[in-house]
């Protein structure tokens, strides 16, 4: 399951929505100088001035003071031209992430990190969703893979990917495990997968012998080890699974597309093409 070919062509979507909208903005926050979060960050912003999107990476010093970084978050919040806000994470351990989170106007959260938008996924109702969930299920749909009383089964509890993604699996009518760090006998749950996500920032943990005979499988992983990246599951899986995304190209592009998308869909909530909850206001 390639991401490129399809994310190519959901950011084209995305350059001529904006063109209808009449531009759009996007403010990234990025506090200190992770080498990681700077790359991933270029890719977001080259993408996002390519679909036509006017977008700004706000970098501010990691002794920002907590208060500080929430004035900044307060002033984009009442910006009229920005449509969405994502402050980047992992936040420098001296600052609450959840606070953070929660001070962004939930109708720019883009990253559908606030417990607002959390919670309408939740209760089925989803308005702006982590963008690697929303990625992953794009792809699902375009290989057609059924999930309407299919097994699937999500390695991994994040905030950003487990959590949400077994939820939209759910939505979609799959009956949904969730295994983690603390699961017992984790190749038990996997091998009855039709469907498996594996999202636990760990190289190589799902083996081929533990994967059902023509599952589909999601790999969100992305690891650098000495032999260069590798995804959260083995390459040979490949010879097990009917379908996997490859790492890179899989899963990556999908949710920088994905993003682009959230964009546009804040941009529908705050101009009123779209109903957006006047409870998350």
């Amino acid at each position: 399951m390639q991401g490129a070919p399809l994310a190519a062509r959901l950011r084209a979507e995305v350059a001529e929505e904006v063109r209808e909208l009449g531009g759009l903005g996007l403010v990234t926050v990025q506090v200190g100088e992770d080498p990681a979060s700077t790359i991933y960050l270029r890719l977001k912003h080259e993408a996002a001035q390519e679909a036509g999107i006017a977008s700004d990476d706000r970098k501010v010093p990691e002794d920002i003071s907590e208060e500080d970084l929430l004035a900044l978050v307060s002033e984009l919040n009442a910006d009229e031209d920005v449509d969405g806000i994502l402050v980047q994470l992992p936040l420098p351990p001296q600052f609450d992430e959840e606070r953070i989170i929660r001070a962004i106007d939930p109708v720019k959260d883009v990253d559908g990190l606030h417990p607002f938008n959390a919670g309408e996924l939740y209760l089925g109702r989803p308005r702006l969703v982590p963008a690697t969930p929303l990625g992953i299920m794009a792809l699902l749909a375009e290989h057609r893979i059924r999930l309407e009383g299919a097994e699937a089964v999500v390695v991994g509890r994040s905030d950003i990917v487990g959590k949400p993604i077994a939820h939209l699996l759910l939505q979609a009518n799959a009956t949904v495990t969730i295994c983690h760090s603390r699961t017992a006998d984790l190749a038990r749950y996997t091998l009855e997968a039709d469907v498996l996500v594996v999202a636990v920032g760990s190289p190589e943990v799902v083996t081929a012998d533990m994967v059902k005979q023509g599952a589909a499988v999601v790999d969100v992983g992305i690891n650098r080890t000495e032999n260069g990246l590798a995804g959260d599951v083995a390459p040979a899986v490949a010879d097990v699974a009917a379908f996997l995304t490859p790492v890179p190209g899989g899963v990556g592009p999908m949710t920088i597309a994905m993003l682009l998308q959230n964009t546009v869909k804040a941009a529908r909530f705050r101009r009123g093409l779209l109903a957006f909850p006047k409870a998350g206001r």
